[in-house]
């Protein structure tokens, strides 16, 4: 059962970023900076990656551990509450990028998937300096 309000729930969801996440914002920058060019959340590919590099036929994508099941047969059973929900919410979420990884296979791109939070990582080590 959910602990929060309708409202507060709402508030809640409406909060979580879908695009231009640190880690997203992060490895645009690191790549701006080195020279490449991409389109960011392109809706003329299929599954609107990231970002892609449309003259290479190269998608990128970068999930959050959470919502695209990160070692999902260990965390799943961590899921204490409204597992009703999350759990098929999260399934079908892997399904679709399997599915979306597969069409643009067969459209003839290289898919490359990151978890965020490795790209977090990565950005610290390299900017902590800064």
């Amino acid at each position: 059962m959910d602990n929060l309000t309708p409202e507060q729930r709402r508030k809640n969801m409406q909060a979580i970023k879908s695009s231009a996440t640190k880690a997203e914002v992060a490895l645009a920058k690191s790549l701006f900076s080195k020279g490449y060019r991409y389109r960011k959340n392109n809706k003329s590919v299929f599954g609107k990656p990231d970002l892609t590099f449309k003259k290479i036929k190269l998608a990128i994508f970068i999930d959050g551990e959470f919502w695209h099941g990160k070692d999902w047969k260990i965390r799943k059973e961590s899921i204490k509450s409204n597992r009703e929900y999350w759990i098929p919410k999260i399934e079908k979420n892997i399904s679709r990028d399997q599915i979306v990884n597969t069409e643009l296979v067969k459209e003839g791109w290289t898919v490359l998937r990151f978890w965020a939070r490795e790209i977090e990582k990565k950005h610290r080590v390299l900017f902590s300096s800064d």
